[in-house]
């Protein structure tokens, strides 16, 4: 348990340096440890409200947050992410569906953690609701903020730079897990014994995160040791019955 607890930590700490709430690796983490999907869901979710809200505090301070590429998004995905936290999944299913999903932050940090954006492209109303209803039914459905599916779109659509998509991710992830949660919470929801202790190491590893990882910490080896833990646990969820 001490393992998982310092590897808590790190995710934490990574995932806020760079404005995510940290659930797909949480999610990631729990299915090392074998935790059941009916635990792991609520408890990313609500580890994501404390370590996103404090990733957007850090970056909202230092003016990269844009409001008018932000509403849309959470517009749509708000009321998808209620929904989405509705929906039961089969174990068997959501194991499959997060394995997948796993794969996105591993091709995330390996490939997109040094996208410069010199020239913006002005953001489409349509396509930004489109893109925050399937970000935001996703997050409900499998545990997640959506931050970690959200930051590479936005840097690929050329809309913001690294910094305002960490702004704009953390807050983001923060509405739509609330969002989820409350949905999960309308039919019950099971959380660890250990919950609190999640709580305060999380939000320990997202305050440092959000104050050293994005200002002051070389962030390369950490990056490569959560995709690496990342990959461990894509591959226990795809390829094992565990």
């Amino acid at each position: 348990m001490i393992i998982f607890y310092f590897l808590l930590f790190l995710v934490a700490f990574f995932y806020a340096s760079v404005g995510h709430g940290g659930a797909s690796g949480y999610l990631a983490l729990m299915a090392i440890f074998s935790i059941s999907p009916e635990v792991m869901k609520p408890t990313a979710l609500l580890l994501n409200l404390f370590v996103s809200s404090v990733s957007f505090i850090q970056f909202y301070r230092g003016g990269h947050f844009n409001w008018k590429i932000f509403w849309p998004l959470a517009l749509a995905s708000i009321p998808m992410a209620f929904v989405g936290g509705l929906v039961h999944v089969d174990a068997y299913v959501y194991k499959k569906i997060l394995g997948v999903l796993l794969l996105i932050p591993i091709i995330r940090f390996l490939f997109f953690g040094t996208i410069k954006v010199d020239k913006f492209n002005r953001p489409d109303l349509f396509l930004s609701l489109l893109i925050g209803a399937v970000i935001g039914l996703l997050s409900g459905l499998i545990g997640i903020g959506g931050g970690i599916i959200l930051s590479p779109v936005l840097l690929l659509l050329h809309w913001t730079n690294m910094k305002q998509t960490a702004a704009i991710s953390a807050l983001f992830i923060f509405v739509n897990s609330l969002s989820g949660l409350v949905g999960q919470l309308t039919k019950g929801i099971q959380f660890s014994s250990d919950m609190y202790a999640y709580v305060a190491i999380a939000f320990v590893g997202g305050i440092c995160g959000a104050y050293f990882g994005a200002l002051r910490f070389n962030q390369a080896i950490l990056k490569n040791v959560l995709a690496v833990v990342l990959a461990v646990a894509a591959f226990k969820l795809l390829f094992t019955q565990a």
